[in-house]
């Protein structure tokens, strides 16, 4: 197995594909600053791999230059949401499935793919030229998530729960389709801070209902986004952010449902697993609905 994970890893590199070494037996990195610490110099590479042979490999989809598909299977009792409540839909690749009919495509699996821990699969794809492709948590549907900028993958040839990262035959990876990039595409060219400007919307609602919660929302989800990709502080943050915004939940003065999509899409932002952030964010959310925080006299609640 230790010569494996060292071959798939200058594998990788030798196609262009930036690799950082994760943790043995898992998907977290075993680095800080990944993203720019990731490499294809072979060098580099096999001093790692000769430090501690059984690190796992992860690719760092920005610098390149992919869009990964991340297509989950549900966990046990999960229930459909109803926009997916259709017959056949199960898993992730069902809903893709599913919303490529609805666009009049056929699945884009002709590219190359790799088989998951969880039985899910990546589909692996080329960035769009001139388009800013991000990290995102369900954008698409349902079980889908997407690992562009500022994102990684686990890569093939990683073990994790005693599971091999397995690719397919098919060895060319084809360019993102035009109609997900439409899908998913940011402005071409970003403005700094732009992630923050997405928090408008988000507070603009809980405004309405209260000043004090808006500006606590606001100071957590910024928070959050100032938790560097590849920093072991994100998760952490994350929980955080949470459980304060759990207190506001239970007190009446913020939305469960807009909690939830804030910090799903902030975390997605910094480059964190959906499945993880997605446990965090609710182990946070109900640890803070046992202490509900109201707002104080004079702070524009309802």
């Amino acid at each position: 197995m230790v010569d494996q994970l060292l071959r798939a890893a200058l594998s990788h590199a030798a196609r262009g594909w930036r690799v950082f070494p994760l943790r043995p037996g898992d998907k977290r990195p075993a680095i800080r600053d990944w993203e720019a610490r990731a490499t294809t110099d072979p060098a580099r590479i096999r001093r790692a791999w000769a430090q501690a042979p059984r690190l796992n490999i992860g690719l760092a989809c920005g610098p390149s230059n992919l869009v990964v598909i991340d297509l989950d299977t549900p966990d046990h009792g999960t229930v459909r949401p109803a926009a997916w409540d259709r017959p056949g839909v199960r898993d992730g690749i069902d809903v893709l499935a599913a919303l490529a009919a609805d666009h009049g495509q056929t699945t884009p699996l002709e590219t190359l793919a790799t088989e998951t821990a969880s039985g899910g699969e990546h589909l692996y794809f080329t960035a769009p030229p001139n388009r800013r492709i991000r990290n995102s948590a369900g954008r698409l549907g349902w079980l889908i998530d997407v690992r562009a900028a500022g994102g990684y993958v686990v890569a093939a040839g990683s073990v994790v729960r005693g599971r091999r990262y397995r690719s397919n035959d098919h060895d060319v990876v084809a360019p993102l389709p035009d109609w997900i990039t439409e899908l998913l595409a940011s402005p071409d060219v970003p403005a700094p801070g732009q992630e923050r400007q997405e928090l408008g919307a988000f507070l603009d609602l809980v405004g309405r209902r209260s000043q004090y919660a808006a500006a606590a929302l606001r100071g957590e989800i910024e928070a959050v986004l100032a938790a560097r990709a590849g920093s072991h502080q994100r998760n952490t943050t994350l929980n955080k952010a949470a459980f304060a915004l759990g207190q506001l939940v239970a007190a009446g003065l913020l939305p469960d449902p807009l909690a939830r999509a804030a910090l799903a899409e902030a975390s997605a932002a910094i480059g964190l697993p959906a499945r993880e952030a997605d446990r965090t964010i609710r182990s946070g959310l109900t640890a803070g609905a046992r202490h509900p925080r109201p707002a104080p006299n004079g702070s524009g609640a309802p």
